[in-house]
């Protein structure tokens, strides 16, 4: 919903401003200088691109514009409770008594609790394959550790193919809008017997493509790359509290210690306060 608010108050600046100057707008109306740069970027991101990546983002784009999954407080304090949860019973029990829980999460009266949680799959893949390596109790918590940071720096690697595909159509777009330009210009010097009046009103046309390449590069297509670098290190939050929380518990500190850990790596807007956890924690211990 933002994205569209966002490209409302771009278009109302440049063309209101443009109106408050006395511009006409049917000068801008050139729909021949905007296929040629719409089909020109689109062109250049086919090529330049191969399926998976075309794919992937075009999968990502229709997810901007709607409202996603929100990484907020509630989000992380139903994660640290079930960590919690997990650790606890680990430790009172041996993590061996998990082994059940982990294999059929859907159906653990421990996960229940935790739809939110519950219904991320790939959050939950990420949990249970690494609580089954440290139920195994033969691999060194270093190498667990080694795995995480190369299995993020995968995700986020992965995650950010669409930005990096849309930040290279938007470096391009202002260099095709000059294409578009210079062929308006080769247009209209191709018709030099034509009045003066007509080949000034060529030439504004010409113009045209350079303003709309820079427009489309820099109020439309770079802010996509943005927000989805932002999204994605949003949602790697998520997955950094798990390896913090759990590398914790590996390095023998107690659940709610371990918890403590994983609560301050969240980002400040939606970390719980030291109170807010440990008065989370006691109640679900108390259930």
């Amino acid at each position: 919903m933002l994205v569209i608010v966002g490209y409302l108050l771009v278009l109302a600046s440049v063309f209101g401003g443009y109106a408050l100057m006395g511009g006409h707008f049917g000068a801008l109306f050139q729909p021949l200088e905007l296929l040629m740069i719409g089909g020109a970027a689109v062109g250049a991101f086919v090529a330049g691109n191969d399926g998976k990546t075309i794919r992937a983002t075009v999968k990502v784009l229709p997810q901007l514009l709607r409202s996603s999954r929100k990484h907020d407080k509630a989000l992380y304090m139903e994660l640290l409770a079930l960590l919690y949860v997990l650790l606890a019973k680990g430790r009172k029990d041996g993590m061996l008594a998990l082994e059940s829980d982990i294999d059929d999460p859907q159906a653990s009266a421990l996960f229940a609790p935790y739809p939110e949680i519950l219904g991320n799959a790939r959050v939950m893949e990420f949990l249970t394959d690494y609580l089954r390596l440290v139920i195994s109790g033969n691999t060194d918590p270093f190498e667990i550790e080694q795995l995480m940071d190369h299995e993020l720096e995968t995700y986020k690697h992965e995650a950010e193919v669409p930005a990096h595909s849309l930040t290279r159509v938007g470096d391009a777009l202002p260099a095709l809008g000059i294409v578009a330009a210079v062929l308006g210009v080769v247009h209209a010097l191709a018709s030099a017997d034509l009045p003066p009046s007509v080949m000034g009103e060529l030439i504004a046309h010409a113009m045209v493509g350079t303003f709309l390449g820079i427009l489309l590069a820099y109020g439309f297509v770079s802010p996509l790359a943005s927000l989805i670098e932002h999204k994605v290190a949003e949602s790697l939050k998520v997955y950094q509290c798990i390896k913090v929380t759990l590398m914790a518990s590996l390095n023998g500190y107690a659940p709610q210690l371990a918890v403590e850990f994983g609560r301050k790596i969240l980002y400040s807007t939606e970390r719980p306060s030291f109170l807010e956890l440990d008065g989370h924690v006691r109640d679900v211990k108390s259930r």
